[in-house]
């Protein structure tokens, strides 16, 4: 089970993985938080669609489905308002009845209400951080490391369907700093201009990189990755950067995708490279 704040999400971070797994036989399902209501639409191509202006929140649903089938996943809305990036300073209050702003038990129900119905071996979800700090990343971060430790007891929500004790936790490093160099340096060995630059420069050296504890080969997947991306038509510029490197060179460079064990249930030895190490035997 992969938990995301925001359709599109999912396509972006651990994509390649979920489709592999999804391909090899698991039952494998991503969770969205929120609807995306108030997400801005990145692609310029669609800045006046009607349809856009028209009902953005029914469009993304349908890019979603797209995206899953993209994927070969199964998904479930969890049925939050989106609760929008807050810019300024200072920054403006968040929006009554966003996701944000929900009471932490009340979200977390919402999520082992789906747990344990589909009974998951594995979550991912984001770090603490959020993998950047948009209000919804860091509020699916709380639910999903509160629903991992709620779920299997059987006197937290009662009402919420039998116990089902998750496994494995981890975070997502969809964009690491070490992929994002390696990719970088070798775009500019090809004498082309990386998307990256200024990603770079915006990283401190002196800042630690997570640890990545386990690297899913994946590289067979990365046009169901795109596939899944494109799907997402308002949030995704078929010109910009997800899109700018070459897959031959991306594959030829970086084949996996990477990931945080946060919490375990089983013993298992670090590096992996299967969110399933120590489960399958």
């Amino acid at each position: 089970m992969a938990v995301h704040a925001h359709p599109d999400d999912e396509s972006s971070k651990g994509a390649a993985t979920t489709a592999r797994y999804a391909h090899e036989g698991a039952e494998v399902m991503v969770v969205t938080c929120t609807g995306g209501e108030r997400g801005d639409v990145l692609n310029p191509k669609l800045a006046d669609d009607p349809e856009v202006a028209r009902d953005l929140p029914g469009l993304r649903r349908r890019e979603m489905a797209a995206a899953a089938e993209a994927l070969g996943v199964q998904h479930r809305w969890l049925g939050f308002v989106d609760s929008g990036l807050p810019e300024g300073d200072p920054l403006p209050p968040l929006p009554p009845g966003c996701f944000a702003l929900e009471p932490l038990e009340v979200a977390t129900e919402a999520l082992v209400r789906v747990v344990r119905e589909f009974r998951p071996h594995v979550m991912t979800t984001y770090n603490e951080t959020g993998g950047y700090p948009h209000p919804d990343h860091i509020m699916c971060h709380k639910i999903s490391v509160a629903a991992f430790e709620a779920a299997g007891d059987p006197d937290r929500f009662p009402d919420a369907g039998p116990p089902w004790q998750v496994l494995k936790l981890y975070y997502d490093h969809g964009f690491s700093r070490s992929r994002i160099r390696t990719v970088h340096e070798a775009i500019l060995a090809q004498q082309m201009e990386s998307p990256f630059a200024e990603w770079l420069e915006r990283w401190s050296e002196d800042e630690p990189e997570r640890q990545v504890t386990t690297r899913i080969e994946c590289a067979d997947y990365f046009e169901h990755r795109d596939r899944a991306l494109l799907a997402h038509a308002t949030q995704i510029d078929p010109d910009g950067h997800f899109f700018a490197i070459p897959r031959d060179l991306e594959k030829s460079v970086w084949t996996v995708e990477e990931f945080e064990l946060a919490q375990s249930r089983v013993e298992t030895s670090i590096p992996e490279d299967d969110l399933f190490a120590g489960i399958r035997s």
